[in-house]
């Protein structure tokens, strides 16, 4: 499933969960090969493409790839860290904060590799974590729901469209329940900072009965088959892979402003094998790494140098200025101040059933 992404909290999860692990053996067949280990919120059927690609370039190395929540890629690298043991050689997660936490705290070693200097600025905090994956928040539609007018193309269309259609479209919206994902919630506060009337758009969401979801696919669902006729701020990866199997799936990327959010890769200070943690990070973030992610596994693609379908550059093309990545630097680790975070909750909670 692609959906484990948007089930958990920016903050670590509280909940117990065991980790997944494959091992993919070393392509030359030797017994005693190195062997990589990996913490990763990707789901394992995602990341075999990007394992096997690095396993030609590295016959030599085997891949311990462990599938994990975002809250468990966090504790295991501190927890094993502090305990003085050795942990993952590469940790790749979606929760931008919790990765960056890692890193700002002293748990992420730098990685000086041949792309870094050519790496874009917002997307590189230090050499020691990386954005790696360039994953916008879109307007899902029904297609056949809007056969006699245009979808949304902006906030305030969006709020147009609720506002006129009224009862009609009542319980047929959908977006992120920001208390249970960490991907509804970072992008509600992006929404916050990049858009001063947002608390209009909550409220109108509310006063069509907007359902909440803490699962991509369980909107995308929904709106594929018209029990819904629209989604609010859905990460763009999943909705891409949606639309490409359902025909009735549409996607606008909002002309006001699109919010850009990244998984974010970095080698663990205490890795047990950092160089082949680098080896690793150095392939992700070369053109055939780019080109596989952009092309095998559906998300789009941030090095400068890739171009071509489902990749940063092409977008930047088309939309410009339009497009704002979320930052890879400490001012994410505001989502992680629990007051702050209670505080947008209460209110988002607050203007949703003031009807």
């Amino acid at each position: 499933m692609r959906i484990s992404l948007a089930l958990t909290l920016l903050v670590c999860s509280c909940i117990p969960a065991m980790a997944a692990e494959t091992f993919y053996p070393a392509p030359d067949g030797r017994g005693n090969a190195s062997v990589l280990v990996v913490y990763s919120s990707l789901d394992e059927p995602l990341a075999r493409p990007m394992i096997k690609g690095f396993q030609r370039a590295n016959p030599d190395v085997a891949v311990r790839y462990e599938e994990m929540l975002t809250g468990e890629v966090y504790d295991r690298v501190v927890k094993e860290t502090d305990a003085g043991q050795k942990t993952a050689d590469f940790a790749f997660s979606s929760a931008m904060d919790l990765q960056v936490k890692l890193s700002n705290d002293g748990y992420a070693q730098r990685s000086d590799l041949p792309m870094s200097e050519r790496w874009p600025q917002w997307a590189n905090w230090r050499n020691t974590a990386y954005a790696l994956t360039f994953e916008p928040a879109v307007f899902v539609y029904h297609k056949p729901s809007f056969r006699h007018e245009k979808p949304p193309a902006s906030r305030a269309e969006f709020v147009d469209y609720l506002n006129r259609h009224g009862n009609a479209i009542h319980g047929r919206v959908g977006t992120y329940d920001i208390e249970r994902s960490g991907v509804g919630f970072l992008f509600m506060a992006r929404d916050q900072e990049q858009f001063g009337d947002i608390w209009t758009v909550i409220q109108a969401m509310g006063a069509a009965g907007v359902k909440l979801y803490s699962t991509s696919s369980a909107i995308l669902e929904r709106i594929a088959d018209g029990r819904f006729v629209i989604g609010y701020n859905i990460l763009g990866s999943y909705a891409a892979d949606w639309a490409a199997k359902h025909p009735d799936v549409g996607i606008v990327l909002p002309k006001d402003y699109t919010v850009v959010m990244s998984r974010i890769g970095l080698v663990p200070q205490a890795a047990a094998s950092p160089d082949l943690g680098r080896r690793y990070l150095a392939f992700f973030m070369s053109e055939e790494g780019q080109s596989i992610m952009a092309r095998e596994l559906q998300i789009a693609a941030v090095s400068p140098d890739v171009a071509g379908d489902n990749t940063a550059t092409s977008m930047r093309t088309l939309l410009g200025a339009q497009l704002k990545p979320v930052p890879v630097s400490p001012g994410l680790m505001v989502y992680l101040d629990q007051v702050k975070r209670a505080r947008l909750i209460a209110r988002w909670n607050e203007v949703l059933r003031a009807q």
